[in-house]
């Protein structure tokens, strides 16, 4: 009798155990499954972009790439450079496809390696750009006419140099060894370039923060930029370079002795763009060339894109006067983007009417012309 009691146990046991493991490995595979599903759809969902606080070199290069996937009918990624340590230099090629001939507007952030707010604002001008002419008609049209080069960090080893500590966040220059001699690294890059170099406002100190090179465009930085443009010059309206801070909009020449050819123009231009900035948040911007509205220099890309016969060329100083300086907290990079957005815009917007609703003009009047000689010609021989 308790031999079967213990084997009805046994098999009751058994039973209960199977069940429970039958049990276990539905709903567990269930649950796993929930747990795949769930995975998946993070997976799927990707983050949003946080246009505002600032990004170490390795989030931009990503950023750039995500862009161009997500816009493959109007972006792509140009490679056109090398820094002195051998990393890539890239712009973002932003335009509607054409089969007539465009003109192109530059714009180029991260010359100086502690500026963090320009490689945002470049971002920011990109993300604005791209969501614009889908429902712009006036965007949409100025992308079909020109391309928009936009580089967002220029300066790659010193703006990755700038994130490595606390020790090095005010960093300005690249990362080329100094001469000969000087234990010293870096090139102000925004004094090496091609225009009255060496001449006023630079430092032949290579330990100075405005340390002008060797020689003219001795920097690979100052190279990529001297050659991609400069072998396209005749196509670009305008060259914007943009850098902190002094809310300031500076025109050619940083030389007191040279005066551009439209200054009058850039001058009126750079204050409707000042007035445009000032309507978004209240922030003031002072228009000139350096040596009026803040101290003369040399060797500026900006004084080289004009020398070039670019039109509008012009230095965007950001946010703000002084009270955080190069280290503008996070939270006044929003408001920082759109006020200098509107004012670049303005700009863009002027160049491009100006030429393309001149060129129309011209079109417009030789096709009277053409239409007067004809019904001239035309009486003539009636008469």
């Amino acid at each position: 009798m308790s031999s079967i009691k213990s084997f009805l146990t046994s098999v009751k046991f058994q039973t209960m155990s199977l069940f429970h493991k039958v049990t276990m490995l539905i709903f567990g595979g269930l649950n796993f499954a929930l747990l795949l599903s769930a995975v998946g759809a993070a997976v799927g969902e990707r983050v949003e972009y946080d246009y505002y606080k600032y990004h170490p070199m390795p989030e931009i290069t990503n950023w750039m790439t995500q862009i161009a996937k997500d816009h493959p009918d109007v972006v792509t990624i140009v490679d056109y450079g090398q820094t002195y340590e051998k990393r890539t230099i890239s712009l973002l090629k932003i335009g509607l496809n054409s089969e007539a001939k465009k003109k192109a507007i530059w714009m180029d952030c991260g010359i100086h390696a502690r500026e963090w707010i320009a490689p945002a604002f470049c971002q920011y001008f990109v993300k604005q750009i791209l969501q614009t002419y889908k429902t712009d008609p006036k965007m949409e049209k100025m992308m079909m006419n020109m391309d928009f080069y936009v580089t967002p960090v220029l300066n790659v080893d010193g703006y990755m140099y700038s994130w490595q500590d606390n020790t090095t966040r005010l960093w300005r220059k690249n990362m080329s060894p100094g001469p000969s001699g000087c234990n010293c690294n870096g090139t102000d890059l925004n004094r090496n370039f091609n225009a009255n170099w060496g001449t006023i406002g630079v430092s032949f100190d290579c330990c100075s923060n405005t340390f002008c090179g060797s020689s003219p465009i001795s920097e690979t930085e100052a190279q990529a930029v001297t050659y991609f443009v400069g072998s396209r010059k005749e196509d670009f309206l305008c060259f914007f370079t943009i850098h902190s801070y002094g809310q300031l909009l500076l025109v050619p020449y940083g030389h007191p002795n040279f005066t551009a050819p439209n200054y009058n123009e850039l001058i009126e231009v750079g204050l409707a763009a000042a007035d445009e900035i000032k309507k978004v948040h209240g922030t003031h911007y002072t228009v000139g060339t350096p040596p009026d509205v803040l101290y003369a220099n040399s060797g500026s890309s900006r004084d080289w894109a004009r020398q070039q016969g670019i039109p509008f060329s012009y230095t965007f100083e950001l946010r703000d006067n002084g009270t955080f300086g190069f280290e503008l907290p996070e939270d006044q990079i929003k408001p920082s983007c759109e006020e200098a957005y509107e004012g670049a815009l303005y700009i863009i917007t002027y160049a491009h009417d100006k030429t393309f609703s001149g060129a129309m003009n011209t079109a417009a009047t030789a096709l009277w012309t053409m239409l007067l000689a004809v019904g001239v010609t035309t009486s003539t021989t009636l008469m």
